[in-house]
């Protein structure tokens, strides 16, 4: 019996013991993930090789495996906690050293819109234009957009509506062709917001008046005042002409254009000019059931300002705007490894990747094995931390154990020496 085999034995217990503790200490760190001692056998070498009978002179520890399994995924109240479930790692970069790796997705926004972990390094992923379409290609630090959006103004409307075929005439006989003021004058009246190029509201409203069979008159007003025609005399934007069973309107064909002209909105300020309005009629039907309006909608939005996020499970990063706008800002690449255990830890819940590992493979989440993202949670360590404090019971019994075995080899020293 050699003391060599107890003190590798002292010594690899003691840093099984150091890599449990290590488990237990980040049991509720997020994102790290469990460490395994993996030890081997050791025996003496010779020039004419090992014999059958061969005695081993120890232990020792090959290897501290980190084990990359799901953690279970937890929950939270803010947007910006990002969990992968399935395979993959975010990357940070601090924009000077290489890229790092990490499971764990408490990410904030700093001072100058971009993503950023606990330690300022910046999420990587696809930017998008200003028109919020996504540009796939090389990862670049993600940043939100810190502006407004610009407002549009409108150029089409669409309306889906239904005409009351049951309704009378109500073309005056004599006067003006329509008194707005005066409900028998017309069948009904619908109304809907437009913007302007400053953003500014418009209240537009449509009014149908039955003129013949199957033929509606269709006039509008901005604000209060006449879109076309004179205060005294409006005119129709156009005529709606129904086939005879009351299905789509076979006049006009296409969509109705008009200009709507500079009002004064109920707040006193003036709004700027419509120029070439398109109103699509060509959802309209006349049944005979009431006058309903299914959908009316425009294009025009007023200027707005970045008020949340939200990410989506493939990654994509959506900005909403205090006008109701979104738009992508934004899509978030992961990375994962043929071999994730070949990764070096680098501390602070990030790893580097090495040769062993290989090149990381990168790609939107969902995609091929990559995992999927879960906006508003977060992966927890997956160490079992029952099964941890069992295996360091197991590893203080190894450790008394390989004491003994030396105590044992001291005792037949001694019992040599005392020899006379």
């Amino acid at each position: 019996m050699s003391f060599q085999q107890g003190l590798s034995g002292l010594n690899a217990s003691s840093k099984n013991l150091e890599i449990i503790g290590n488990n237990i200490a980040n049991a509720n760190t997020f994102g790290t993930k469990v460490s395994r001692a993996e030890f081997a056998d050791v025996y003496a070498a010779a020039l004419n090789g090992a014999g059958a009978n061969s005695i081993g002179i120890g232990t020792n520890m090959a290897t501290v495996a980190q084990q990359f399994t799901q953690g279970a995924i937890t929950t939270t109240e803010n947007p910006m906690d990002l969990a992968i479930n399935g395979a993959g790692f975010f990357q940070v970069t601090d924009g000077k050293s290489p890229t790092t790796y990490t499971r764990n997705g408490q990410f904030k926004v700093d001072r100058d819109g971009f993503i950023v972990n606990s330690f300022g390094k910046q999420l990587m992923g696809y930017a998008a234009d200003d028109l919020g379409v996504i540009q796939p290609g090389q990862a670049v630090p993600l940043q939100l957009p810190t502006g407004g959006v610009s407002p549009k103004s409108t150029t089409r409307m669409d309306i889906e509506m239904n005409l009351d075929s049951r309704a009378g005439v109500t073309v005056p006989v004599a006067g003006a062709a329509i008194d707005f003021n005066d409900a028998a004058t017309y069948n009904n009246a619908t109304s809907l917001t437009v913007y302007d190029a400053k953003g500014q509201e418009v209240a537009l409203t449509y009014y149908f008046q039955k003129a013949g069979t199957d033929t509606w008159n269709v006039f509008a007003t901005a604000n209060g005042a006449t879109v076309l025609g004179l205060p005294d005399a409006p005119a129709p934007l156009s005529t709606i002409t129904f086939a005879a069973d009351g299905s789509a309107p076979t006049n006009p064909i296409g969509p109705i254009t008009f200009t709507i002209p500079a009002s004064v909105n109920s707040a006193g300020a003036e709004t700027l000019e419509l120029l070439d309005v398109t109103l699509n009629t060509g959802g309209a039907t006349q049944f005979g059931s009431a006058f309903s309006v299914t959908d009316l909608r425009q294009d025009g939005f007023s200027a707005g300002q970045l008020v949340a996020i939200a990410v989506e499970n493939n990654g994509i990063i959506t900005a909403r705007y205090s006008n109701g706008q979104s738009r992508p800002a934004g899509q978030i690449e992961v990375a994962t490894f043929r071999n994730p255990q070949g990764l070096q830890p680098s501390g602070n819940n990030q790893w580097a990747r090495t040769f062993a590992s290989g090149d990381p493979v990168t790609g939107v989440p969902g995609d091929g094995n990559l995992g999927v993202l879960q906006a508003g949670a977060l992966e927890e360590s997956n160490v079992d931390l029952t099964g941890e404090l069992v295996q360091m019971i197991t590893a203080q019994r190894i450790y008394q154990a390989n004491a003994q075995t030396i105590k044992a080899q001291d005792q037949v020293l001694q019992t040599l020496v005392n020899l006379r």
